[in-house]
């Protein structure tokens, strides 16, 4: 299966550029988190706050993989915390390219300060959560990554240019 999935950190892009980069490629496009609350039925805020983060995650995890099983190629923007979840590497090793999308922490500020539907960064100091968060995860997002790109400071073609070169 050749589909491109976006992975990386709240706000680094992959919803905006995985919708550009399937248009220009001419492929359907895919939001992991946009599926959760098709299947649930309910926003993601909602099902934090009345079945907790680990039922997140594992309907996270069925997203993934009822992905997985299409056969056509898509452009697929993964939930923030998706490659973090040790089960999910596999499977998002079987599907094609898997994109790190990075952004620095005051890109992320910026687009994340009037966000107010994302449970794990409501309440307190917005900096320090995405700092931590980042952190944390870093590590889990280069392990699922065949490769990077830096959504900072560019134009959509550029990055959508880098992500379709590397691809090849």
């Amino acid at each position: 299966m050749d589909h491109i999935i976006l992975i990386g950190f709240m706000g680094a892009g992959k919803t905006t550029i995985g919708k550009k980069l399937a248009r220009r490629l001419g492929r359907g496009f895919a939001d992991t988190d946009q599926i959760v609350e098709e299947q649930e039925g309910r926003p993601i805020s909602e099902i934090f706050a009345k079945d907790g983060e680990p039922y997140f995650r594992a309907a996270e995890t069925k997203a993934l993989e009822s992905l997985a099983a299409s056969p056509e190629p898509l452009v697929i923007a993964a939930g923030g915390g998706l490659a973090v979840q040790p089960a999910n590497l596999p499977i998002l090793r079987s599907m094609g390219k898997t994109v790190y999308l990075t952004a620095g922490t005051d890109t992320l500020l910026m687009r994340l300060s009037s966000d107010t539907k994302r449970p794990l960064l409501q309440g307190g100091d917005l900096r320090g959560k995405i700092e931590g968060l980042k952190a944390a995860r870093e590590g889990a997002y280069l392990a699922a990554a065949d490769f990077s790109v830096a959504t900072d400071r560019r134009s959509y073609r550029s990055i959508l240019d880098e992500i379709v070169e590397k691809c090849q």
